[in-house]
């Protein structure tokens, strides 16, 4: 599976320049490809970037979460979410799965993994947790 060099591009301006919220990706069947989905605005909540997960297609997508830990400190973390609803098709399952650990090591700076079937999976306060 290849990753399109978009993909790694806008994982840089995102952990970099911080110019995104969020991006979402998905597989191109037909280019065997990871590319681009949707790109989230750096104004954008966590329930914009959730409404973004299609209900029956699998994503990747990267979040950068800002927090305050319990000493008052502000930090971020950079979350990878392999998304991967069960209404979604077996054959695109497999394709997500398979492809996932490849793709990640392309995107270099993720420090959160979070796998998730249905929104709740990926609720606020499940990365918080995972954050903290």
């Amino acid at each position: 599976m290849a990753v399109s060099d978009e993909c790694k591009l806008k994982f840089q301006d995102l952990k970099s320049k911080r110019s995104f919220r969020f991006i979402t990706f998905k597989i191109n069947e037909q280019t065997q490809q990871v590319v681009v989905d949707r790109l989230g605005q750096p104004g954008d909540t966590y329930d914009d970037f959730t409404a973004s997960m299609p209900d029956s297609e699998c994503r990747y997508a990267v979040y950068d979460f800002d927090f305050t830990t319990v000493e008052n400190c502000q930090k971020s973390k950079i979350f990878f979410v392999s998304w991967s609803p069960d209404t979604s098709r077996v054959r695109s399952k497999m394709l997500y799965a398979s492809s996932k650990d490849r793709f990640k090591r392309e995107l270099d700076g993720i420090q959160v993994e979070l796998q998730a079937t249905d929104p709740s999976e990926m609720s606020m306060d499940i990365v918080k947790a995972r954050a903290l």
